[in-house]
Parts: structure tokens; C-alpha cells; sequence
């Protein structure tokens, strides 16, 4: 099967603008993300999908494979078909990785390609790591049933455990990375948003309230740290990350 890595990247952030170009030890926020991606085995091709021309020639500029999208794509899922819809080949399956993912680690996406590749009634697979009893319950937290198909996403603490502490032990924190069967990443964007989607402001959901499974695939970290780039004060937290652990690609 072949695969493909689009990265969907917007330069109009609200909370940090233009942060795709952002410097992180000598490299932009975007050229990270794609090199990680490009460290990840299996993978066929990688592109960035955007849809402002500053992005598109700085992507450009390191190599990269870029394709320009419409302004109007409601979230990245959009935005990933509209560029797969742009390649001359067709691929079967097609991950969005997050353009400000720059410390996910490369094994995670081989995992949801594996998981998408070996199990053939998976159409759609999300990574998701299990919490230590000391770590921060921040982010976006999932429930899965016993086949590791998703039941719910949410930002609130799920589940509840009335007998325990409030510990984080047993909590699993969503990755923010989709692997699509490319038939399940088109039924996705033929869906009209849903009420769980726009309470929670979370894309998934709109995939579960429809009754689409997401297999939920448990990864580690494997000792390196776990934090995304939202606001520029990120930065300065990224660049101490990776000067303790060292560099993903």
C-alpha cells in the first residue's frame, strides 16, 4: 500500500501567526515536522498542504514537496484531502501530521501506518499514549472499548474513577495524528459537523457521532518528552527539550 505524510500548515494561527516559519534551533517549525516525517519508515511521499504562498515557497526552499489548498477548509483533515485530490497517484493510505507536531517522535507515525496496513477492517487510526501516575492529564484525553476502537475524545479528565485518586495512572492522552484509509478520509469530509464535535472542538468526533471506528493505537515515548508549539512562548520550551534529548531525525 502505498503512503503518504501531508502536513497541513496555515500561516493565520490566532494564537501565534505565521508559526509554521517559526525558528527552532536554526530550523523552522514546518522543516522539523517534515523531516521527522521523512525519518518515518514506510512512508512513500510527504507534502505540505497549505493555502498561503509564504508557506508554500518556504516549503519549498528545504526540499520539500508542497501543494496549495483553498482558504475555506474548515480543519486539517480538509485541507489533506484537498491536496490528495492534487497528486497524480492516489495513495491508499494518507496520514495528517500535525504542522506543529515537531516532537513526535518517527516511530509513532510507523505505528498508525502499521496498524492501518496489517488489520484490514481499520479504515481510520489515531496514536494515543497511557499516563504515569505523576503525569499531567493536559490535552485531549480518549476512551477506548476492548478492541482498541475509540468510544469518546475529550478535553475533560475521561474516565472518571470514583475509587481511586485523582491521579493520572490508566488516562490515555490523544495524539493528535490521523491515519486514513483513503475511502474513510473521503467519507470524513463528505460529513456535515456534528453537535459532540462543536461542543468538544475536537474533529474526531465528528467521524464517532457518525459511526466510523477509530482504532485507537497505544504508543510510547520512549523516554523523549511530549509538547506542542501553540503559543511563541512554546518555543523557548521546544529548544530546551531538544537540547536535553537531542534531535528526532
Amino acid at each position: 500500500m502505498k503512503s503518504v505524510v501531508i502536513i497541513p500548515a496555515r500561516y493565520g494561527s490566532t494564537r501565534f501567526p505565521g508559526k509554521p516559519m517559526a525558528n527552532i534551533k536554526g530550523l523552522s517549525l514546518l522543516n522539523r515536522v517534515w523531516r521527522i516525517a521523512k525519518a518515518a519508515n514506510n512512508v512513500d511521499e510527504v507534502y505540505i498542504a497549505t493555502d498561503d504562498k509564504r508557506i508554500f515557497d518556504h516549503a519549498q526552499s528545504f526540499g520539500a514537496k508542497a501543494v496549495m489548498t483553498s482558504e475555506s477548509c474548515p480543519n486539517g483533515s480538509f485541507r489533506v484531502m484537498e491536496a490528495v485530490d492534487e497528486l497524480k497517484i492516489k495513495p491508499e493510505l494518507v496520514i495528517n501530521l500535525q504542522g506543529d507536531a515537531v516532537l513526535t517522535p518517527p516511530w509513532i507515525i510507523e505505528a498508525v501506518i502499521s496498524e492501518l496496513k496489517n488489520n484490514k477492517d481499520v479504515k481510520i487510526a489515531t496514536p494515543a499514549v497511557r499516563l504515569s501516575k505523576d503525569s499531567k492529564a493536559g490535552g485531549t484525553l480518549v476512551v477506548f472499548d476492548l478492541k482498541k476502537d475509540a468510544l469518546y475524545f475529550s478535553r475533560a479528565r475521561i474516565p472518571f474513577n470514583r475509587d481511586k485518586d485523582a491521579s493520572s495512572e490508566g488516562l490515555y492522552r490523544h495524539i493528535g495524528i490521523y491515519g486514513y484509509k483513503l475511502e474513510a478520509l473521503r467519507q470524513y469530509v463528505s460529513l456535515k459537523p456534528t453537535p459532540l464535535e462543536e461542543a468538544e472542538k475536537l474533529e474526531q468526533l465528528r467521524a464517532l457521532e457518525n459511526g466510523m471506528k477509530i482504532r485507537v493505537v497505544e504508543v510510547e515515548y520512549k523516554g523523549r518528552s511530549h509538547w506542542a508549539v501553540d503559543r511563541p512562548e512554546d518555543v523557548n520550551i521546544v529548544e530546551d527539550i531538544i537540547n536535553k534529548e537531542g534531535e528526532l531525525f
